[in-house]
């Protein structure tokens, strides 16, 4: 059986390509049998077969071709009747598309099924009776049932045989539709005496190979006189009936006359169509002729009948008419919506006019009633093109972001030009995937934060955030630590930074008094491949905490001699003593000073300014003021709590050098003296008790060392010979002491009779007295700067 290949193949660019590809086949096919090499036709490779998903799409449920991508060819997958596929056309063809994707393409194909002779004539009567007067003249036309082949072409009815043909001719008549009315005409009167009944055989032929036929038999009863058959008003009757129309519809009538009465007369009418189920769908009224619906009719399967209607009266004879019925179309069929091939998820940078969906859209309707618009929800990124064919493409129109819409429900919607106008519509959700595009953004532009020195390593000073607006592993986000340095030093040994969290961490404790701040950048970087990033300063303050007592920087004190100021007796209320100078290293409030006099020899005469520490007399001086005055002044910060430092400011009251020097040496003599005796004391005391006991142990271990070398000599009769341990002395001797210590004393009983030498005079103000000395005074030739201590000597100022 030969295989006919019709190849035509057609490009258009516009979104995707478009083919067609048409090929011809027998019907009664095998299963499996070989229909065309699709991929050979339309230039494909197998591989494109393959990775592009080849696949048929069919508006039908059934199929009956099937696609093999391994080898790039279509297949018979049903057995295909054309008889049963194609009941009303003499064409017949099974129409799908080849879609692909990756790029979406597809392939229009069309699959003619061609004609073979398996089916012979058939009569729907195998017998047909007709009753003719024996009056009947020459010529007398009897119509005949028409035989059906459901082949088509060749292969269909080509011609009818009668036999015998005594009285009656065959005569066909070719009709519009290409189907033949067959008639017997008689053409030798009858004679009722000689041939009551006749029999004649009607055979119907086809033109296939090999020839088929079918027979039928017709019985003609003679019947005496009636020489009027039946005529029709009009051989041809027009008339249209809307589809969907009730049941019981009148559609038209037809109208014959026989000239003869009585019986003979009675005129019967009936449909003698055996195609195209009409006798299911129509009827005529025997009486009237009415033709009316039995049935519904539907334009989009058939729009137009033709009805054989045959008037016969009692004596048999016959006329026949055609009755063509027009159907109209009434908008009763919505769009039908098919998605050829969609994407459910696109990337949000995809390109422009990219191909998302693939829509064939039919409507069953004619005319305006099938003329189908087709549109989208607007302001969304996508548009509908349409191609041929009613086919059109969802492609994107402008740029996706998936920051602003992750997500599209696109409802597209088809209404077509009927009155009413009938619509559809049907939503396609699409996702819209991630793409790191954003980088993460700091909530400010820069940090400040404060952090109280002497903090705890590890204290958690405040907390960074970035957000990326991004979705999943692109918009988690890093926190880095970026390289710096502060003062020469790694910023790291500083702060440490959450890499999840952004939490800011101190690394060590801050002094405010050895930094008050620093800064820093912090890198946000977002797990996108590849990263993105972006870093903020932040700014780190040290604030103070009150950790510095204040420091008195005067007076001073020196290990080896007591300040003094002084004062004459002339001085006037508000004479200025001196001024107590401190400083404080903190800052703010911690390092505001205030002064206040918290001890004093006669309270009644000096006052220490609050804010500036100057010590000043509050009265006048007189004669009976001691001479030695000494005053403590604290001096307190403003801090919380507050820390203090005390300093002795010591004072004379006198006009002279050697009055001054009288008094303060023997002050210092005797707070020498004093300190000096309770050191002694104290040593004294824990000498003598280590001495206690290491003679109690000695004399102990000598006592026992005895007991056992006189009980060796009881026993052994030696002579005992004395024995003393290293370094013993008697204590009648020159003492315990191993070495001889010479003390010289260079004072008298009473310090105040000591001799004083006084050095020549000179410009320099301050005298020290050394009581280690003799007594001799020595001026200072150049100012010390050195540390006031409460017991040191003296060094007497002159009044200011």
């Amino acid at each position: 059986m030969n295989r006919q290949v019709i190849l035509f193949i057609s490009l258009i660019f516009l979104d995707s390509v478009f083919g067609q590809v048409s090929y011809s086949i027998p019907e009664e096919m095998a299963k499996g049998s070989l229909v065309g090499n699709i991929a050979q036709d339309l230039g494909l490779e197998i591989k494109r077969l393959i990775s592009g998903k080849a696949k048929i799409y069919t508006r039908n449920t059934d199929e009956y071709i099937e696609l093999s991508r391994e080898r790039g060819v279509l297949l018979v997958k049903e057995r295909i009747d054309r008889e049963v596929l194609c009941t009303e056309t003499a064409l017949c063809a099974l129409h799908f598309q080849i879609i692909l994707e990756n790029p979406m393409e597809f392939y229009t194909v069309t699959v003619q099924i061609t004609d073979i002779n398996d089916n012979s004539p058939t009569f729907e009567k195998n017998e047909m009776k007709f009753k003719i007067s024996e009056s009947a003249i020459n010529g007398a036309k009897f119509v005949l049932e028409r035989a059906v082949d459901l082949d088509v072409g060749i292969n269909d009815i080509q011609n009818y045989n009668l036999k015998p043909t005594d009285n009656f001719a065959l005569k066909l008549h070719s009709t519009s539709d290409g189907n033949k009315n067959v008639e017997i005409v008689l053409q030798k009167p009858l004679d009722r005496e000689k041939q009551e009944q006749i029999s004649l055989v009607l055979t119907a032929v086809d033109g296939g190979e090999p020839q088929m036929s079918g027979t039928m038999l017709i019985v003609i009863t003679v019947l005496d006189v009636n020489d009027n058959a039946p005529v029709f008003t009009q051989p041809t009757y027009k008339a249209t009936v809307t589809e969907n129309s009730p049941k019981g519809t009148v559609v038209a009538t037809v109208t014959a006359s026989d000239a003869d009465q009585g019986s003979n007369g009675e005129i019967t009418y009936s449909i003698t169509n055996t195609l195209d189920n009409i006798r299911k769908l129509f009827e005529v009224t025997k009486e009237n002729g009415e033709v009316s619906l039995i049935g519904n009719i539907d334009f989009e399967k058939s729009r137009h009948f033709e009805i054989n209607v045959l008037a016969s009266d009692d004596g048999g004879l016959t006329d026949s008419c055609k009755l063509i019925v027009d159907v109209q179309d009434v908008n009763d069929n919505k769009p039908e919506i098919n998605i050829m091939s969609k994407s459910t998820v696109i990337s949000e940078d995809a390109k422009l006019n990219t191909v998302v969906t693939m829509i064939n859209i039919e409507d069953l309707d004619s005319g305006e009633n099938g003329n189908v618009k087709c549109f989208i929800s607007e302001n969304i990124p996508f548009t509908l093109k349409t191609s041929t064919n009613n086919f059109y493409s969802l492609v994107t129109d402008s740029d996706l972001d998936r920051e602003r819409a992750s997500e599209y429900n696109i409802t597209v919607s088809c209404s077509d030009e009927g009155v009413p106008s009938l619509s559809s519509s049907v939503t396609l959700t699409l996702q819209i995937s991630d793409v790191n595009d954003n980088a993460p953004v700091f909530e400010r532009s820069s940090y400040e934060a404060y952090i109280v020195e002497n903090n705890t390593p590890g204290l958690s000073i405040f907390t960074v955030k970035a957000r990326d607006a991004d979705w999943n592993q692109n918009a988690r986000v890093s926190y880095i630590l970026e390289d710096s340095s502060v003062n020469g030093v790694p910023v790291s040994s500083y702060v440490s930074v959450s890499a999840d969290s952004g939490v800011i961490h101190a690394v060590r404790s801050f002094d405010y008094e050895q930094i008050k701040d620093f800064h820093f950048c912090v890198k946000a970087q977002d797990g996108g491949s590849p990263p993105l990033s972006s870093n903020v300063t932040v700014k780190i303050l040290i604030q103070d905490q009150n950790d510095n007592p204040p420091q008195v920087l005067y007076p001073v004190q020196t290990g080896g001699s007591l300040v003094a100021e002084m004062v004459p007796r002339s001085a006037d209320v508000g004479y200025l003593v001196t001024k107590v100078v401190a400083v404080d290293v903190d800052s703010g409030q911690n390092a505001w000073l205030s002064y206040k006099l918290q001890k004093a020899t006669d309270r009644a005469l000096f006052e220490v300014g609050l804010q500036n520490g100057e010590i000043r007399t509050i009265r006048q001086v007189t004669d009976k003021d001691a001479v030695k005055q000494r005053l403590t002044v604290i001096v307190e910060d403003n801090g919380q709590p507050s820390r203090s430092a005390t300093v002795i400011v010591n004072v004379a009251v006198a006009d002279s050098f050697p009055e001054v020097l009288s008094e303060f040496t023997d002050f210092t003599h005797d707070k020498d003296y004093n300190d000096n005796l309770t050191f002694y004391l104290v040593l004294a005391l824990a000498v003598v008790s280590f001495l206690f006991i290491t003679c109690l142990v000695v004399i102990i271990s000598v006592k026992i060392y005895r007991w056992r070398q006189s009980r060796i000599l009881y026993h052994s009769n030696l002579p005992v010979i004395p024995y003393y341990p290293p370094r013993y002395s008697d204590t009648l001797g020159t003492g315990t002491l191993q070495h001889v210590y010479n003390y010289e004393v260079c004072r008298t009983t009473d310090s105040r009779k000591s001799d004083c030498k006084f050095g020549r005079a000179g410009s320099q103000n301050v005298l020290i007295m050394d009581p280690t000395s003799t007594g001799t005074m020595q001026r200072i030739q150049s100012e010390k700067n050195i540390l006031d201590e409460p017991d040191s000597p003296v060094e007497v100022r002159p009044p200011l």
